[in-house]
């Protein structure tokens, strides 16, 4: 089976999903008011997906010049469509979070910084931000004492952690915590469940490759049901020490 194959059956399932990961209007807007964002801020949101925290943030801060990027196409297509009411401030580009440059004074980041690596990108992203700048991300987070389900949920992501491990990660990086907050339970369910109607509409017909990733859809909503309160993600605002 081709992977131009497995990636054309993946879009197919993830095609006009809302979001591309749990979360909630009210986590972008916890985060702009512990970073203590003014107005007029420069933000990028990073592995933006089809650009719902995106638009939050431009409803957040309606002065703020906002630069979305994701690597794929498929993602940015859908983002720009949903930003266009924001105009020129607003900008989504395929781009690599690792490249970012900035002077940003927050950059956003749902659910994908693990692709860098937590201490590997908050170092990479330092030189990006301005004076004063934070990050925000949400990380994979182990509940203390995690069930078989939890483990399964997760067993794909080795560096998985609790919130202490993740909270050395920020220090190795040389950041600081300025918040924390956990999501879970309807965040997760908000994604699950456009995403489960997807899978029931996709399935007469699918053939093997569609097949493959819509099983792989089920059964990661399936996990996620056997124990939706213990499968979550830490949502953290981290600045970097002071020199």
């Amino acid at each position: 089976m081709s992977v131009c194959r497995m990636d054309e059956a993946f879009f197919a399932l993830h095609r006009d999903l809302p979001r591309e990961g749990p979360g909630q209007a009210e986590d972008v807007d916890w985060a702009l008011y512990t970073a203590s964002l003014p107005e007029e801020v420069r933000i990028a949101d990073l592995a933006c997906g089809p650009g719902a925290d995106t638009r939050t943030l431009a409803k957040a801060r309606p002065q703020a010049r906002i630069e979305a990027l994701d690597r794929m196409p498929h993602f940015v297509e859908a983002a720009r469509k949903r930003l266009a009411p924001y105009g020129a401030r607003v900008s989504v580009e395929v781009g690599d979070m690792a490249e970012v440059s900035g002077p940003y004074d927050l950059i956003w980041c749902a659910g994908a910084l693990y692709f860098l690596g937590v201490t590997e990108g908050l170092r990479l992203w330092r030189k990006a931000l301005a004076p004063g700048g934070h990050v925000a991300f949400s990380e994979p987070c182990l509940p203390p004492d995690p069930s078989p389900e939890v483990r399964a949920f997760w067993e794909e992501y080795p560096a998985v952690s609790g919130i202490g491990g993740i909270r050395a990660r920020v220090a190795a990086a040389g950041y600081r915590i300025i918040g924390e907050r956990m999501v879970i339970g309807a965040a997760w369910r908000d994604y699950y469940e456009p995403m489960a109607r997807r899978i029931a509409l996709l399935r007469p017909g699918a053939d093997a490759a569609l097949s493959a990733v819509l099983d792989a859809g089920a059964a990661e909503i399936a996990h996620w049901r056997a124990a939706p309160n213990d499968i979550a993600y830490a949502l953290l605002v981290v600045a970097p020490d002071e020199p």
